[in-house]
């Protein structure tokens, strides 16, 4: 299932097994635990709307049948911020995909032996993701410059892998409880906290320089975790357009209010563009049962 520019997508079924073959998997995760299978299936919608902008840089894809789920909100002159977008979500999906069959794995940076094989895939696919933006804009004088927030996820049986590299987000709703689950590299929340960052002043003019993004540099370290998947479970992954109208109260009761994971989708992106977006405004849910 290729990613496109669509307005909204909807999916259905049984949360992907293992993606890798039994021999490596077993070999490298076993003794972690990690080596599960699960009845849980998940739900996927998609929103993205180019509010007031001229052109839509924000970028989504997922494809189920591999765990994989990608928002990225590119930046740049004329449309060079569309483009690093798009290569960063690409680039992403060819690693995933050449990595899920099994077998031998080129480790271009090396391996996290501490990490799971998840982690390292996504992150390696991150920052293949970083090279290849970086390397387009400095070949091309147009592009000089670009660059692209990421968050990724990869589901695998009961876990979940995430990585994020700029100031996208993944939230995760459980029992009521909203959590951010990922780290803004911003030059607000690196000086003040994530939640003193969250509480400042919308218009505070420092609250959007990004400290870390894909593509301006040779290379990236993402951040990244692992969670186990529990039913009932709610992930929203969003790029800056929408948290940035909805503090965590308000994507609260977006989607405690929806029933389904294209709705809370759709309600998140028209709720950030009613309250005043001024940017592209991007959502993906992924709803756990």
């Amino acid at each position: 299932m290729p990613p496109g520019r669509v307005r909204g997508r909807y999916w259905r079924g049984r949360l992907p097994a293992a993606a890798l073959g039994w021999p490596l998997r077993a070999a490298y995760q076993v003794s972690q635990g990690h080596n599960r299978q699960s009845n849980m299936e998940l739900t996927v919608g998609s929103r993205t709307d180019i509010g007031p902008r001229k052109m839509n840089q924000d970028y989504l894809g997922w494809w189920p049948e591999l765990g994989l789920f990608v928002v990225a909100d590119g930046m740049g002159g004329h449309n060079a911020g569309e483009v690093a977008s798009h290569l960063a979500v690409e680039a992403i999906h060819q690693f995933i995909t050449e990595t899920a069959a099994g077998g031998d794995i080129t480790w271009p940076f090396g391996i996290e032996v501490a990490q799971s094989i998840e982690i390292n895939r996504l992150t390696t696919a991150v920052r293949l993701a970083n090279r290849k933006v970086y390397a387009e804009g400095s070949r091309h004088a147009e592009l000089n410059g670009m660059g692209t927030t990421v968050v990724a996820v990869l589901v695998s049986g009961d876990q979940l892998a995430l990585a994020s590299v700029g100031d996208s987000r993944i939230y995760r709703l459980r029992r009521g409880n909203l959590e951010q689950l990922t780290k803004d590299d911003t030059w607000l929340a690196s000086v003040l906290g994530e939640k003193e960052a969250e509480d400042a002043d919308p218009a505070h003019p420092l609250r959007h320089v990004l400290t870390s993004v894909v593509g301006t540099k040779d290379d990236v370290k993402p951040g990244a975790r692992e969670e186990r998947l529990v039913a009932g479970d709610t992930f929203v992954m969003c790029s800056d357009g929408v948290h940035g109208r909805l503090d965590s109260a308000a994507i609260t009761e977006v989607l405690m209010a929806a029933s389904s994971a294209p709705e809370q989708a759709t309600r998140l992106v028209n709720e950030a563009l009613t309250r005043g977006s001024s940017d592209n405004a991007t959502a993906l849910v992924i709803a756990i049962s």
